[in-house]
């Protein structure tokens, strides 16, 4: 059977940030709600995850009614099994990573990034796997002594850094 490469834009709000992953079972997404809520009080998300077997549904939650459809309608356009996508509104990804790696159902996370992402899947008609996924923009340049400063100064002034140099 011939394989096409399919290329699918996971449609967000600029300032949304995305977890895209794997997982095995249906149990992913009351356990991915409850690892989110617990990582952040009031977190807004909406999650997504594409059954691969049974009834092949996609399965959702979230706390967030606009943030949950988009997610549905954009694991629905990757149609790729047993993934899951996390839409975050008033949380970062470094919040929350830490509990959805814990959760026994994943296997892989894909990206967790505020980028435009594009999913490459290879679909072979009956299924589509995921083969990686392109995170943001290609690089302009490497990273001056300027740079450095205004990178470390930021990571202090939102509080993910203390004191001095790194």
């Amino acid at each position: 059977m011939p394989i096409e490469l399919v290329s699918v834009r996971i449609e967000k709000p600029e300032e949304v940030n995305v977890i895209f992953g794997q997982s095995h079972f249906i149990k992913t997404v009351e356990d991915l709600h409850e690892a989110l809520v617990t990582s952040v009080p009031g977190i807004a998300f909406g999650l997504a995850f594409s059954e691969a077997s049974g009834p092949r549904l996609v399965r959702w939650s979230g706390t967030d009614p606009e943030l949950t459809e988009l997610a549905r309608r954009n694991v629905l356009n990757i149609a790729a099994g047993h993934c899951f996508l996390v839409m975050l509104g008033n949380a970062y990804p470094i919040n929350v990573l830490p509990a959805i790696r814990n959760v026994a159902e994943v296997c892989t996370i894909f990206c967790a990034t505020a980028n435009p992402v594009e999913v490459i899947l290879a679909d072979v008609g009956e299924g589509r796997a995921v083969l990686g996924v392109v995170d943001g923009f290609k690089p302009l340049g490497v990273e001056a002594e300027a740079d450095v400063v205004k990178r470390e100064e930021f990571l202090r002034r939102i509080g993910y850094k203390l004191g001095g140099s790194v």
